[in-house]
């Protein structure tokens, strides 16, 4: 009898820790959407060139602000965040 309720104890458990570990893998690649758009938006606000680490960057300049929309892969689905710098005059 026990080894039923055991298997779905580890079973369950195994399922609770994958879970844990693909939430910390997603806050992980949020941070990095976070902190690219960010890096993006300011090498273009100051003409540098400028490759994501990983995921896509898209980056659109209105009014004289530069906006950088960053795009990260993630285990619950891609991780998207923005970020706007002012375009500096030359």
């Amino acid at each position: 009898m026990t080894t039923i309720e055991t298997a779905l104890g580890i079973g369950s458990l195994v399922t609770v820790c994958g879970l844990i570990v693909a939430g910390i893998a997603t806050m992980s690649a949020h941070l990095v959407a976070v902190d690219t758009a960010g890096a993006a938006a300011r090498a273009y606000a100051i003409g540098a060139d400028f490759t994501p680490p990983r995921g896509d960057v898209a980056v659109s300049e209105s009014s004289g602000l530069a906006t950088a929309v960053a795009s990260v892969p993630s285990p619950l689905g891609p991780r998207r965040h923005a970020a706007v710098f002012p375009v500096e005059v030359p």
